[in-house]
């Protein structure tokens, strides 16, 4: 597959979708944009691709809660296309409000639908209670089980979001998706220390940035990898002689490019 196909959907509050399509266009992908009214009344496209992005922004006004309203409507008009698109192997990026749908879906951490009782997780107001928009150390751990990501790699992305920090009804959960390689990401502090604010920007549980299903291929991610796929997008980038490279989001779409390519 020499392009592997990528579908962007988009609605209205989506703001991050034309970087996205850049960064996954550097990455190798065939990619299309599309309004979720367009998927809904012809879901062909999401058919015809293998990676399926929910980008950021703040969907519906974030109205009730950010992402929920989205995650209704994929629930109540798109499930079954969905279903297929994901039986049929195919992978999922939810970034930050893409995130909060996905969890609000029950999409994650499980890749099944689920009502707000059955699931066992949420994304909500940052311990801060305001809105943190600021740069990120973050590593995954050495168990990961992801598509996107490679074990015990450190990675420096922005964040901007109000309620970004990831609950669980059960402590036991979170554990279980440590021990499952479903834990992504955590946002990590200087010198590889447990972080505190603000470098855990949200005060999520267990300092998770970012989930997948068991399968990898579905992952969920607060901060914006789309916004650092150049050196020079990166604060420092002067002083750290980051200009010549390519920024560390990059990484992450084009590992879900080359497992398209190669298989």
């Amino acid at each position: 597959m020499s392009k592997p196909p990528a579908l962007i959907l988009r609605t209205a509050g989506t703001n991050c979708d034309e970087e996205t399509r850049h960064a996954l266009e550097l990455a190798g992908a065939e990619v299309k944009l599309i309004h979720i009214n367009l998927l809904t009344e012809s879901p062909r496209p999401l058919g015809d691709s293998r990676l399926l992005v929910l980008p950021g922004g703040f969907t519906y006004g974030d109205d009730v809660a950010a992402g929920k309203i989205l995650a209704l409507e994929l629930m109540h008009t798109l499930r079954p296309v969905l279903e297929d698109f994901i039986f049929g192997g195919g992978a999922i990026l939810g970034i930050c409000n893409g995130f909060q749908t996905l969890v609000k879906t029950g999409l994650l951490p499980d890749a099944k639908f689920k009502t707000a009782a059955e699931r066992i997780l949420t994304l909500t107001h940052n311990v801060s209670g305001r809105f943190e928009s600021r740069w990120v150390r973050l590593q995954s751990p050495d168990n990961v089980k992801c598509i996107f990501a490679e074990p015990g790699e450190e990675l420096e992305l922005p964040v901007a979001h109000a309620e970004g920090r990831l609950a669980a009804r059960d402590p036991k959960a979170l554990k279980e998706l440590a021990g499952n390689g479903q834990v992504v990401y955590r946002y990590v502090g200087r010198e590889g220390k447990t972080p505190a604010y603000p470098d855990d920007p949200n005060g999520s549980a267990d300092c998770i940035a970012g989930i997948c299903d068991r399968s990898g291929r579905i992952f969920g991610f607060m901060p914006h990898p789309e916004r650092h796929i150049y050196g020079y997008q990166h604060p420092r980038w002067n002083r750290e002689g980051r200009g010549n490279r390519e920024g560390d989001g990059l990484r992450l779409f084009r590992r879900a490019v080359d497992y398209f390519k190669n298989n």
